[in-house]
């Protein structure tokens, strides 16, 4: 008998395990993602996870500068055209070649996409016209100029038109010919419709559990590191770090302000952070003559009062939940995007809280008793959410409102807002495109379907000298004239107190020390990009 065969096939099999441990990269995820469909969900969860499976046109960097990905190149052809050269041998997951005719398709589904809580239609609403006068090259046309489309271009997720039965398609804006018919959410999730072009293939998603992708082969770009990443939600904050201390992840995004010092001072962890491009905000319902959670305003809606909304305003000390909730891993907001970015007011600065400000004002409004409201809030999407919450309603209390908090899952929370079901709530904005128009577009714009305008302003803001401003820069070709034209847009909603900003989050992510990864402004952590360290 040969007493060292028994071992030797334990010394392989022992190897074979740690070398595959050391090819998988497990994550810990600090909201979880709604569906694996691209089109779906316009929110960071989502659009992270999708990145690993589907490409987009253009890409854009950690500080969100626009970039080729299946697009190489693109041009003006004049002030309403433009032409993306295609990147040629790019190959889908199932084997089919990629081509101008999966970009027509993609864009034609993304605005009919059904139940979505938050589209991506806003990405495409400019495009009127799209052509392929060869396989790797697109035209996209628009009735004005549109400078913004290269930016939100590369939020849109390419899917394969010949794998969901579709023809050769023409694009048409109320109903494309030969699309076949659209994939639905759930052929998503199941796997079937997630065939894409991008680093990995989905192998498994969970919803509640955990999502698995494998390295995808024949891949275009760069082979990513990793050839199985396993990203798992873990929401409470507590239960995220210790499942990274004891090594059940290997990496977690939105690392609580408690246990920053606490992991950086462990040799066998680092942390990275970097200021994101996410707002946290408080909105109002406008539209309601008597919005929910509102009483004793003597059967008025308080909230279309512009002293109240400033009085709310001046209730609030930004620099104590920067430094008391959010522990300085924050930076308090004069509007909504920080001032490093295209667009936005270098020397917009957050303002100092005035209580005695507010009671007065609350009082020229008619409330010198105040009134009764309810703050709505998730409790389980943004950093501290539920606690931010609870510190406005306090502070906005010691001006004499009457203030409680309903706070509850963000999935709740999200389809909740949409039917309309606050008076007054707290949430958060992500810049996909990286600049003003984002934010004012989707948050405080006038409410227009056709103009995808207002997409996430369930109260119905309208401001009617913001608007001509934000449309002006919006067919503005020329970079510094956008620029100035979106800043004065952005100075006459905080000066009409139409939401109210915060703070601006700084996005921190954990890991063991031989990892290394590079802040986004985005949010967005990308298991493609988690490197091993130098």
């Amino acid at each position: 008998m040969n007493l060292l065969r028994p071992i030797l096939a334990a010394a392989v099999s022992a190897a074979w395990v740690a070398g595959a441990a050391a090819q998988e990269l497990k994550i810990g995820l600090s909201a979880e993602p709604s569906a694996m469909d691209p089109h779906f969900h316009n929110l960071v969860p989502n659009n992270a996870l999708t990145k690993h499976v589907f490409d987009r046109l253009l890409d854009q960097d950690e500080n969100q500068r626009v970039k080729p990905m299946l697009a190489t190149s693109w041009r003006n052809v004049d002030e309403t055209t433009w032409e993306f050269k295609l990147r040629p041998g790019v190959k889908f997951s199932n084997g089919a070649d990629f081509t101008a005719n999966d970009v027509i398709f993609s864009y034609c589904r993304v605005p009919r996409v059904e139940n979505s809580p938050s589209s991506l239609a806003i990405n495409v609403r400019a495009i009127t016209r799209m052509s392929a006068p060869d396989p790797l090259t697109l035209v996209i046309g628009t009735d004005k100029p549109h400078p913004l489309l290269p930016n939100e271009l590369s939020n849109v997720a390419i899917l394969s038109a010949k794998a969901n039965g579709a023809g050769q398609v023409e694009f048409d804006r109320q109903a494309c010919r030969n699309a076949g018919s659209y994939p639905k959410t759930e052929a998503f999730n199941a796997g079937e419709a997630a065939i894409g072009t991008g680093p990995y293939r989905l192998v498994r998603f969970t919803k509640g559990d955990r999502t698995i992708l494998e390295r995808a082969d024949g891949y275009w770009g760069e082979k990513p590191a990793w050839a199985r990443v396993v990203l798992r939600p873990i929401t409470s904050a507590g239960p995220r770090v210790a499942a990274l201390l004891a090594g059940d992840v290997d990496m977690i995004e939105s690392v609580p302000i408690q246990d920053i010092e606490r992991i950086k001072g462990n040799p066998a962890y680092r942390v990275v952070q970097g200021l994101s491009n996410r707002v946290i905000y408080l909105h109002f319902n406008y539209q309601a003559d008597s919005p929910p959670g509102v009483a004793d305003a003597g059967g008025k809606n308080p909230f279309r009062d512009k002293r109240v909304r400033e009085a709310i305003a001046k209730a609030i000390d930004r620099d104590a939940i920067v430094a008391r909730i959010m522990g300085g891993v924050a930076v308090a907001a004069g509007e909504l995007l920080p001032p490093t970015m295209f667009g936005a007011n270098k020397e917009m600065t957050a303002a100092k809280a005035d209580p005695d400000g507010a009671k007065k004002l609350l009082a020229e409004a008619g409330y010198p008793g105040g009134f009764t409201l309810v703050l709505a809030t998730p409790n389980d999407r943004y950093v501290n959410d539920g606690q931010i919450a609870q510190a406005v309603a306090q502070m906005l209390t010691r001006v004499g409102l009457k203030v409680s908090l309903e706070a509850m899952t963000a999935s709740q929370f999200f389809a909740r807002r949409n039917r309309r079901e606050f008076g007054f709530w707290l949430a958060g904005w992500g810049s996909d495109t990286g600049e003003m128009s984002s934010p004012l577009k989707s948050l405080v714009a006038t409410p227009n379907r056709d103009k995808g305008m207002g997409t996430t302003n369930p109260g119905g803001y309208s401001n009617p000298a913001m608007d001509p401003l934000l449309e002006q820069a919006l067919a503005t070709v020329d970079d510094t004239r956008r620029a100035a034209l979106l800043a004065e847009a952005s100075r006459t909603v905080m000066a009409d107190f139409g939401a109210l900003p915060l703070h601006f989050e700084m996005t921190t992510w954990a890991f063991r020390k031989d990892l290394a990864y590079t802040p986004r402004a985005d949010q967005y952590t990308l298991g493609m990009l988690v490197r091993k360290a130098d």
